[in-house]
């Protein structure tokens, strides 16, 4: 896929990001096919009919316990549809953690576009600094592709 769809792809998920509650991480994720159509997405948050508006539960570390992530959630709705995802290609607002990359790898996604801003929030980096050489080699090993695209500036061809 060109770059300008990609970077059109990464702001339709940092607009799904907006949907999360969570008060100091939000994260999207859109699920796209060959064709460019855009498929299940999701956003980090509490599982359906999971009441959210218990205060205890968005501390950390209890909140780790009750949140599922956006790639997660895109997965699982997928899920709920009967769609297959095997090809398709993720974009997501930040690094996946190893727990969802495992998810990824395993559905068949192959191909990850993360914001490349992302990397340069300190305290997202700091919470998940762990996970990015785990997630980075797994997506190695697994022969899926790794972007990092800017999705700060304008889309080439986009006026």
């Amino acid at each position: 896929m060109s770059e300008k769809w990609d970077i059109r792809f990464l702001r339709l998920a940092k607009e799904v990001a907006t949907w999360s509650k969570d008060r100091s991480t939000q994260v999207g994720a859109v699920i796209v096919g060959d064709d460019k159509t855009p498929g299940p997405y999701g956003f980090n948050g509490f599982p359906r009919t999971i009441d959210d508006a218990v205060e205890d539960r968005h501390s950390r570390p209890l909140k780790y316990k009750w949140t599922e992530h956006a790639e997660r959630n895109a997965i699982y709705n997928a899920a709920r549809i009967g769609m297959s995802l095997k090809g398709c290609t993720i974009y997501v607002t930040h690094l996946p953690c190893a727990d969802c990359t495992r998810a990824i790898v395993q559905v068949g996604i192959k191909r990850v576009v993360v914001d490349a801003d992302s990397l340069t929030d300190a305290g997202f980096a700091q919470r998940w600094s762990e996970d990015e050489k785990i997630t980075k080699d797994m997506l190695d090993e697994a022969g899926v592709e790794l972007g990092l695209v800017s999705a700060g500036h304008p889309a080439p061809g986009d006026d």
